[in-house]
């Protein structure tokens, strides 16, 4: 017989220090995962401003594409889809110092869902240039046609409700909402007002005036 004291078996033939390791491994205490180590973290999301984020002017166009949206504004104005979407941001995202045409520029796919790519702030101010420009020059169009006698009341009014049916749709695609009440009354101020302009138009055309040469009065 050996000197050596062997291990006291069990009955499963294991001993009794192989028994103590495994109930060493049994109690541990499992280590809790951090849900962070796994969780996947939108980057673009977290750089994205609050505010841009929470802009929802024109979620009514999602899934609009740009060419269908510039097609349509081209048919109806002078503007395109561009000027349009910037000129708003522009009017939006005005502070007392400025308009903020960095973040707009560097956030124009989030905050309009049919424009994909960014733009520098000098695009952006471009763009809202352009806007201003052709505004300009459609006003003056537009109301040297209602000064100028070349349309009658009856026209002019007609015209007036294309043009007005055109400019409310933007205005709803852009989250206005327009009571029935709200918009007759608007198209009643404004027919009344566009038919003053033409009879002040048409006194103003009827003025005689004298010839600083001969003397005599002509109608204008």
């Amino acid at each position: 017989m050996s000197d050596e004291q062997s291990p006291t078996e069990t009955p499963h033939g294991s001993s009794e220090e192989e028994r103590a390791k495994g109930r060493e491994k049994n109690t541990e205490t499992p280590v809790e995962q951090d849900p962070t180590d796994t969780e996947v973290v939108d980057e673009t999301e977290s750089t994205v401003p609050t505010d841009v984020q929470k802009y929802e002017r024109f979620k009514k166009m999602d899934g609009a594409t740009y060419d269908r949206v510039n097609g349509f504004l081209r048919d109806r104005t002078y503007i395109t889809a561009r000027e349009w979407a910037i000129a708003r941001l522009c009017a939006d995202f005005r502070t007392e110092t400025g308009v903020e045409m960095t973040k707009i520029g560097e956030n124009l796919p989030e905050l309009v869902p049919f424009m994909t790519d960014t733009y520098t702030p000098q695009a952006v101010n471009q763009a809202r240039s352009s806007f201003e420009g052709k505004v300009n020059k459609a006003g003056a169009t537009f109301l040297y046609g209602a000064m100028s006698g070349f349309f009658t009341a009856e026209e002019l009014d007609e015209l007036m409700y294309e043009v007005t049916e055109v400019a409310k749709f933007l205005l709803e695609v852009e989250g206005v909402d327009l009571a029935v009440a709200e918009e007759l009354d608007a198209e009643d101020r404004i027919s009344t007002v566009m038919r003053e302009v033409r009879e002040e138009s048409a006194r103003l055309r009827a003025e005689e005036v004298e010839c600083p040469h001969c003397g005599e009065t002509h109608d204008v």
